[in-house]
């Protein structure tokens, strides 16, 4: 009965955690508690990491897959467990198994993605009743982009991150590289030559191909494998960029078949996937 009852609750399943791309990254400013001020798009993939959950006789939150060099009680999606069940009076207990596919410190958001993934399934599986609004506030006290993956739409984001202005870009797939690095976002933004003052735009000013990474200049500068595989996308004559504040890079390509035969000509040192771009998360209500 138990077993049947899981199933239909929708416990034996994968839940998906997408990537993101940032199509531009600018840096408009800074708070008196230094948090950066952003202005950004954010745009899923259909490429990510998958979470598995399973119910336990006890309350306690146990991650079966841990990371390498990421304790257990830091890791985001324990943390995004424990948050909501203090925010919901909930007192199940539960096991996370996390399939790892996107690389860390690599400014697709993995972590962050897990973390959203983690909030939005147990809040449907332990019966929460928590709106979206609810969960993207529980999502802020574990880092500025968990909010775009429960909001769940293509959005233009300001602030933190965190304020949304939903947009729709062209169709398009992307050829994203992961050099072999794994880039601390906090070196990026604590660098002296960042610049903060890139003039703010309106939402409705934005469309694709407008705007840069104001953050990739310090990447490249802290991390010469960033300009390495950047520097090869741009001889393809493709749109390409640093997401987040990397490691990884994208370019834009019109269709499948462009984007897997860029793929096919990496060289042997470099590595990387293809993906088309989502207007919707997977999980979006």
């Amino acid at each position: 009965m138990e077993q049947t009852m899981n199933l239909e609750e929708g416990w034996d399943r994968d839940w998906p955690a997408p990537a993101k791309i940032n199509l531009f990254l600018h840096v408009v400013g800074r708070r008196a508690d230094g948090y950066h001020l952003l202005q950004t798009v954010f745009r899923f993939l259909d490429f990510g990491d998958s979470l598995r959950f399973a119910t336990r006789a006890d309350d306690a939150i146990v991650l079966a897959t841990p990371l390498a060099g990421v304790p257990e009680a830091s890791d985001l999606t324990v943390r995004a467990a424990l948050a909501l069940r203090q925010a919901s009076d909930v007192t199940r207990g539960v096991t996370l198994s996390l399939t790892k596919r996107l690389p860390m410190g690599g400014g697709l958001g993995g972590g962050s993605s897990d973390a959203a993934t983690t909030l939005i399934a147990l809040n449907r599986l332990w019966a929460c009743g928590l709106e979206s609004g609810e969960l993207q506030q529980i999502g802020l006290t574990l880092g500025a982009d968990v909010p775009i993956f429960i909001h769940g739409r293509t959005a233009f984001a300001e602030g933190i991150g965190e304020r949304f202005h939903d947009v729709l870009p062209a169709p398009a797939w992307y050829l994203v590289l992961t050099p072999p690095v794994a880039v601390p976002t906090a070196a990026i933004f604590g660098a002296p030559d960042l610049r903060r003052d890139t003039p703010t735009m309106a939402p409705a000013d934005w469309r694709d191909g407008v705007g840069g990474n104001d953050l990739e200049p310090v990447a490249c500068r802290l991390f010469p494998e960033v300009k390495h595989h950047l520097d090869w996308l741009r001889q393809l004559g493709v749109p390409a960029s640093m997401s987040g504040s990397g490691a990884c890079c994208f370019g834009r390509f019109e269709n499948e078949a462009e984007a897997r035969a860029a793929l096919a000509g990496l060289p042997r040192n470099m590595r990387g996937f293809v993906a088309s771009g989502l207007d919707l998360h997977p999980l979006s209500a």
